[in-house]
């Protein structure tokens, strides 16, 4: 008889940083009653601690799987999601048909307007677990689960200068060019001394042949963002990244159409159906898929029509444990048309921290973890800072 779900567990992961994620905290910033901190350069809310959501889903065989999502904020949202609604739909299910599951636990709630956010990382967490699930018990890395592998790295590119002044953060991206690195890309939200003003700096300060990309963090309506691009376009951007707001689809095409620098996005989005709105409309040169929004099987999916239309994949990297950066980078090995993969140095080295893996970054590349599944499984630190979620 097949193996079946028997049983799904989740976990909030919360670890302790002395300086927030971006940098430290900017004229008129605070930390909150409930430890976040409101961004001044978008308005956006971010914890002042790492924080993810794991989640274990278990045969009845006992072989289990692994997955991730994100829990930056308000976790039980998303654990609340997990243990009422999808894992009740999931225990008996085959993880063989993983796809399909994707399919059935997404249409639980779309007529009720859920189609992304909480519900959807939920569905990442547990779509990423059963891939996991499915590579262990056939013995084979997820890689080889997926396609043809394309390359035995994954390239990448460095992300975040999280220093407070601008001064500083040219300091750090000198240190990591003399280091090898010649791709940086520069978090704008934290640029108090102006974002040109950043850009122009670092490539007066790295040279002509640097790599450099600036993500906006959906701050400007589109004719503002034209006009800052304009002027940013003397210092070559290779990208420039979330120019406006999300929501606006036609904003994002017009500005694709009319400036000056490939336009790249979508690390907010969580389905190929949110892709396809944007790709229609050429909306984007680079597309970001982000691992712990939409899984491996809508990963596959936002891939599959961006290669259909040409367009470059750059896959995003976020807080988290290093689960779903793993199954990311399984993915990335079989993607033709990757470029790089972002590498958040300030993160990935505290993810490995609580693993058991082999996953590295060193000369530019990404090492991905071999041993069946992901490759990549909590270890012991993982558990000091685990509190399992009923």
């Amino acid at each position: 008889m097949t193996a079946t779900v028997a049983r799904v567990d989740t976990f909030i992961v919360t670890v302790p940083r002395d300086t927030p994620y971006l940098g430290p905290l900017g004229p008129g910033e605070r930390i909150n009653a409930r430890g976040y901190v409101v961004r001044k350069g978008n308005g956006t809310i971010y914890p002042s601690v790492d924080r993810s959501v794991v989640v274990r889903v278990t045969c009845t065989d006992g072989s289990e799987g692994w997955g991730e999502t994100y829990g930056i904020c308000a976790p039980r949202a998303t654990t609340e999601i997990v243990n009422d609604l999808l894992a009740p739909e999931l225990i008996g299910r085959d993880p063989e048909d993983v796809e399909r599951i994707w399919d059935d636990l997404y249409g639980l709630m779309r007529v009720r307007g859920c189609t992304s956010g909480f519900h959807v990382d939920a569905i990442a967490a547990l779509d990423i677990a059963l891939w996991d699930l499915r590579a262990r018990r056939h013995g084979v890395p997820l890689w080889s689960m997926l396609g043809e592998r394309q390359r035995e790295r994954v390239p990448g590119y460095l992300s975040g200068l999280p220093a407070a002044t601008l001064e500083g953060r040219v300091d750090m991206a000198r240190r990591f060019h003399a280091e090898g690195h010649d791709a940086f890309k520069i978090h704008t939200v934290v640029s108090s001394e102006g974002i040109v003003e950043e850009l122009a700096a670092l490539r007066h300060a790295l040279g002509d042949d640097a790599l450099l990309m600036v993500d906006l963090h959906w701050k400007f309506a589109p004719a503002d963002a034209l006009a800052l691009i304009e002027r940013m376009a003397p210092y070559r951007p290779h990208f420039v990244e979330a120019p406006v707001k999300p929501e606006d689809v036609a904003g994002l095409a017009w500005l694709a159409q009319r400036s000056p620098v490939p336009i790249a996005a979508g690390e907010e989005w969580y389905t190929a159906y949110e892709a396809d709105l944007r790709l229609a409309q050429d909306a984007v040169a680079i597309i970001q898929p982000e691992m712990g929004h939409c899984g491996v099987t809508q990963y596959l999916r936002i891939h599959a029509l961006a290669a259909a239309r040409g367009v470059a994949i750059a896959p995003h990297a976020t807080i988290g444990t290093g689960l779903f950066l793993a199954a990311s980078l399984h993915v990335s090995a079989t993607l033709p048309g990757l470029w790089r993969h972002e590498w958040q140095h300030s993160l990935f080295a505290r993810s490995l921290e609580l693993l058991e893996t082999d996953m590295a970054y060193a000369d530019g590349h990404y090492s991905l973890p071999t041993g069946h599944g992901l490759g990549a499984r909590p270890g012991t630190r993982f558990w000091d800072y685990a509190e399992l979620v009923s």
